[in-house]
């Protein structure tokens, strides 16, 4: 296989749009083909990048995170479709929907919550709604104690098993789990029993000692070192790996283990990880921590990516090729994705990203909100933070201009309004009071399902475009129909 075309693709992206670096390996049939490194990993210092330089992975740790879990699955300390509650702390996941799925009212909330498994929270159908918090070491917020952040975020706001919604705080409850029951640290724990079994040298949680002069700074739109951060969901966000280390995590999940590695994981376990549990987004579907698109013009991939501030990154395997391709970058920037499915089309000929196979006038269509007698009206309710509940007022009507009240706030243009499958999504500007959302300007972004006279859901804050990496903080709303 010649990367000759594909180097010089590199080369230039990176210049023409200012990218610090990209560093990448390929492995086929247990051997590697191919790695290498572009740019510098970090300019202040001079460092270039290689292969073996480490960079954050974002959502890549995810899998990474559920490798872990699946060990203690093994050894029988972890039951994945024993509730998540049964594994937490004082601290527990709190539910506020106590509707069944067959649509008949039947369970409390209590209730409710005991639904919501370890499995459920892996695959992103626990009901847990959209977060992300982040921490900045320049600024004077750090992250709480987990228990604190339980309290505060670990609301289901859907009935478990209901609805596929990409959760980070649910991979924050699998490392704080992983934590509880094996008795140590998150990271001590992935060091003794992921990395350093796999030979993972380059690879820790956070920046470890031995990491540091070989880590990729992370870099901002404009090219300038973002401050490191930190997050209250460390399983979802906060491993760095080297891309030849990640191409040995990958061998674990090809089967495919070397000579020098210790495989972690039974095929069966690996297996289970690789079958879809939940629909994502379609064609594909969630299985425990990895994403599966079961035909993707012929072949079926397994892949992960991740993306948040100075970070975009995509590991993709294909099991019956036995080929693993990871691709990442100290930028927010979507070559990554770019370069990996260049680098499967390299390796076989007839694949082609699974985004080209999608209808684009189906990923450009934009809803027309139309109300109808189940939703004009007036809608009163609250919304429950953690320094308590928030009255709101919604009216929605296609002849007159839908909005939201909050508290004593002023009345607000609810806009982006769509409405399908019973469900309402919106946006406003708002105040729900809070230090923790009030950190960075921020928007309201509404979901909410409509039950017969209810409409219930999230209510998200989150925080406007800026320099430094903002939130999106959700929070269980409910309303009735007033008039």
């Amino acid at each position: 296989m010649a990367f000759s075309h594909i180097k010089q693709q590199i080369r230039d992206a990176l210049r023409d749009r200012s990218i610090a670096s990209l560093a990448l390996a390929v492995a086929k049939d247990g051997e590697i083909v191919w790695e290498d490194g572009f740019g510098w990993a970090n300019r202040e210092r001079q460092v270039r990048s290689n292969p073996h330089i480490a960079y954050s992975l974002a959502s890549i740790s995810k899998p990474v995170t559920a490798t872990a879990l699946m060990t203690l699955v093994e050894q029988g300390n972890i039951d994945l479709d024993a509730p998540i509650n049964a594994y937490l702390s004082d601290a527990k996941v709190t539910a506020h929907v106590g509707v069944a799925l067959d649509g008949q009212a039947g369970l409390d909330p209590k209730e409710a919550a005991d639904k919501a498994t370890v499995r459920m929270v892996a695959n992103h159908t626990s009901g847990l709604p959209l977060h992300y918090h982040f921490f900045h070491e320049d600024e004077p917020w750090r992250r709480p104690p987990m228990d604190l952040s339980i309290a505060r975020y670990g609301h289901l706001v859907r009935f478990p098993g209901e609805r596929y919604v990409y959760a980070n705080f649910g991979y924050g409850l699998l490392d704080y789990i992983i934590e509880r029951v094996s008795g140590v640290p998150f990271a001590t724990y992935l060091k003794r029993e992921v990395f350093d079994p796999l030979g993972m040298t380059h690879a820790s949680v956070g920046i470890g000692p031995h990491l540091a002069p070989y880590t990729a700074e992370r870099y901002d739109q404009n090219g300038h070192p973002i401050s490191f951060y930190d997050f209250d969901h460390p399983g979802a966000s906060a491993v760095y790996c080297s891309p030849h280390d990640l191409i040995r995590f990958a061998m674990q999940h090809l089967k495919t283990s070397w000579i020098d590695q210790r495989p972690i994981l039974s095929d069966a376990s690996v297996d289970e990880m690789q079958t879809p549990t939940s629909e994502a987004d379609s064609p594909d579907g969630y299985g425990i921590g990895w994403r599966i698109t079961s035909d993707n013009h012929g072949y079926r991939t397994v892949n992960h990516d991740g993306s948040m501030g100075g970070v975009r990154t995509r590991l993709m395997f294909v099991p019956e090729e036995r080929l693993a391709v990871a691709v990442m970058c100290n930028a927010s920037n979507e070559l990554p994705v770019e370069i990996a499915d260049t680098v499967m089309a390299e390796c076989l000929p007839d694949f082609a990203p699974s985004a080209e196979m999608i209808d684009n006038n189906t990923l450009n269509k934009k809803m027309t909100f139309v109300s109808n007698s189940a939703l004009s009206g007036l809608w009163k309710g609250r919304i429950h933070t953690y320094n308590g509940d928030l009255p709101i007022e919604i009216t929605l009507s296609d002849q007159d201009t839908p909005t939201v009240r909050i508290g004593d706030g002023h009345r607000a243009v609810l806009e982006d309004i769509t409405f399908e499958d019973d469900l309402l999504t919106g946006v406003s500007v708002g105040d729900i009071e809070t230090e923790d959302a009030s950190k960075r300007p921020y928007t309201l972004a509404f979901d909410l399902s409509l039950r017969w006279n209810v409409l219930n859901g999230s209510v998200s804050a989150i925080s406007k475009p800026a320099a430094k990496l903002g939130n999106a903080l959700s929070h269980w709303c409910e309303l009735e129909k007033a008039s």
